[in-house]
């Protein structure tokens, strides 16, 4: 059951927080964080011995895998700043294969370290022969196009097959980007399954409704994440970020969009990404820093929508998935503690 996690997003929470002016929501204290995410007294202890705890997050349908974690970095918040800043990130992510982000007039050049090699032949053929289900998630507009290029590659050498292929990834990426920039959750087009499809719009809105931990501090934040692109709260950023991600063995494209509005008392990062290309519809991850003791409490959540823990024994699925995907969030933030350790001199020097 792959759960990948967009990591280096919620972590790129302290990198703003070092640089970006004052909100104009106050952030909450770190025992209000800890008690409105249910972390009591004996969690707290093993917070400050430098342990890594979990804490419940609410799932909104069958599809949904939820949970969140928290730790005490031991290092303070303009440390973490400049090891993001330097690109560090990737030494602890090693399922990214490429990624860039995306300026303010994308093309599909923009994406053109995205591509199947030549090793991946197999996956490329896959993707143009690609019919409704979940191998790939397509919309019905992507569907037909692939199968308008069906007469063109009858007999077509194994080199044409993968420039088509990589050219026509790369057009279907910049649409959904364009699509959801001017009309944000309304732009996101479904994935069409056998008999049905998945609506990572739907998941997306139902995840920003629910987030209410973070959204009594933030509230003008969540209504924009919720009517983008409506302006967005002063003071706050965005980000748009493509991804090359190994996913069940395969790669994957990904488009991610983040919001981060931070203060000198604390911060917060919403990042959501509103395409996959298999294997999970959506997910969405909030991430908050505050300075605790010596270092930065930091606790990160995660919504991911996959259509493989729906239906017959749902329950046991979800138990599974959620035990590995906070396996893969503790073993992550035990990495980049470790980095951070290793490395003081020169993540801190400017």
């Amino acid at each position: 059951m792959p759960i990948k996690i967009p990591f280096a997003a919620a972590l790129l929470l302290s990198c703003a927080m070092a640089a970006a002016p004052a909100t104009a929501q106050e952030a909450p204290s770190p025992l209000q964080a800890l008690q409105n995410f249910g972390i009591g007294t004996e969690q707290i202890a093993q917070l400050d011995r430098g342990e890594i705890v979990g804490y419940d997050v609410s799932e909104t349908s069958q599809k949904e895998l939820a949970i969140g974690v928290a730790m005490v970095l031991p290092v303070p918040l303009a440390q973490i700043a400049d090891y993001i800043k330097k690109g560090n990130m990737n030494a602890i992510e090693s399922d990214i294969l490429a990624s860039a982000t995306l300026g303010p007039n994308p093309s599909s050049d923009s994406f053109k370290k995205f591509a199947f090699t030549d090793k991946q032949l197999d996956e490329a053929k896959a993707f143009l022969a690609a019919e409704a289900g979940d191998e790939f998630n397509l919309s019905k507009a992507e569907l037909d196009r692939l199968n308008s290029l069906q007469p063109q590659l009858e007999d077509a050498d194994d080199k044409t097959l993968l420039k088509t292929a990589n050219q026509t990834y790369r057009e279907f990426l910049l649409q959904r980007l364009l699509a959801y920039k001017k009309n944000g959750l309304n732009g996101i087009a479904a994935y069409i399954r056998d008999g049905g499809s998945a609506d990572p719009a739907a998941e997306l809105r139902t995840d920003a409704v629910n987030s209410k931990a973070w959204a009594r501090y933030f509230p003008e934040l969540q209504q924009a994440w919720l009517t983008y692109p409506a302006a967005l709260p002063a003071n706050t950023t965005e980000q748009f970020i493509w991804l090359n991600r190994r996913v069940e063995d395969r790669p994957t494209a990904i488009l991610n969009h983040r919001l981060i509005s931070v203060g000198d008392a604390g911060g917060i990062i919403l990042s959501r990404q509103f395409y996959v290309g298999h294997s999970y519809n959506s997910s969405q991850v909030v991430a908050g820093g505050l300075p605790y003791k010596d270092g930065t409490l930091v606790f990160y959540s995660i919504r991911s929508s996959t259509d493989q823990v729906a239906g017959m024994g749902s329950s046991l699925k979800h138990s599974i998935g959620r035990e590995q995907m906070k396996k893969e969030m503790v073993k992550r933030l035990q990495r980049l503690n470790k980095d951070l350790k290793r490395k003081p001199a020169t993540v801190a020097a400017e």
